[in-house]
């Protein structure tokens, strides 16, 4: 299992640079940040890239992503041309989470104006990703879609890492599942589902669903790595080591082969003791 960090991009960076290198000192595997204009009505709320960019620089062997990136604000174009630089300042440990984005009037997409239909959301998001992933593959790309066009654009000579930078696809409905099966590298989720009986027997049902995704698209689906967003369930992830181990050892039985723990964040709902919250880290990171 494999342990990795979110990061809160709500602070400057003369505060933030020694949270990313202690985040990597305690042995994390990997360090993440949510990319929004605005999450939840926190603020400030820093950029993803950029932030990911300077952590770059006080980080060596952690694998740094965004968790995740989306359609909301961003055109794949640019957005690619921002990853092959950042997999290049990184030294290749980038992984690019890629997800649909929320739809409330504070998410993103809210914020900009927009208001797609969930067929549009869905539409944009498989177009994103699609693209993304030629551009990154380069060395040159043409694409005329529905929502998003590319014409002639070079992209040698490429990433770092070949053929691309790995992609982690947040998806719970069916047209994510079959993108996730046939692009991404590991597939995310937060154990969330609207109707579902509790976080585990949703990821025992979404794991049902991706393998069958992954028989559609021809995929094995244990070349897929399974993340979970910890967090935005009631378990008691991060309340004490061995209530952390209990958690860690069940998922893992379920096929969850990677963990995202948030930085403990006091006054909020992702509030923890920083003790157990850096034992964890030590014990089960690296």
């Amino acid at each position: 299992m494999r342990l990795g960090v979110m990061m809160w991009p709500i602070r400057s960076w003369a505060e933030s640079r020694d949270l990313w290198a202690r985040a990597e000192e305690l042995g994390f595997d990997h360090g993440w940040v949510a990319d929004h204009l605005a999450w939840r009505g926190h603020t400030p709320w820093f950029d993803g890239y950029s932030t990911l960019t300077a952590a770059a620089t006080v980080t060596s062997t952690m694998r740094l992503g965004t968790l995740v990136t989306s359609p909301n604000f961003r055109h794949p174009v640019p957005a690619a041309h921002a990853l092959r630089a950042l997999d290049d300042i990184s030294g290749g440990r980038l992984t690019v989470g890629i997800g649909a984005g929320g739809v409330a009037r504070t998410s993103d997409a809210g914020v900009l104006g927009d208001d797609w239909t969930p067929g549009e959301r869905a539409g944009r998001f498989a177009e994103w990703v699609t693209l993304l992933d030629r551009l990154l593959r380069g060395p040159e790309t043409t694409y005329e879609g529905a929502y998003y066009s590319a014409r002639e654009v070079v992209t040698a000579p490429g990433c770092v890492q070949r053929p691309r930078p790995p992609f982690a696809v947040a998806a719970n409905g069916p047209r994510g599942m079959r993108l996730a099966a046939r692009l991404a590298d590991i597939w995310v989720t937060n154990a969330i589902t609207p109707g579902a009986e509790g976080p585990e027997e949703t990821v025992r049902s979404l794991h049902t669903r991706l393998g069958a995704a992954c028989e559609a698209e021809e995929r094995d689906p244990s070349t897929l790595r399974r993340l979970l967003l910890t967090g935005f369930t009631d378990e008691p992830w991060l309340e004490s080591p061995a209530a952390f181990e209990d958690l860690a050892g069940r998922y893992a039985a379920l096929g969850i082969t990677d963990l995202v723990v948030h930085w403990p964040r006091p006054g909020t709902a992702w509030d923890a003791d920083p003790t157990v919250f850096e034992t964890i880290a030590r014990t089960h990171g690296g």
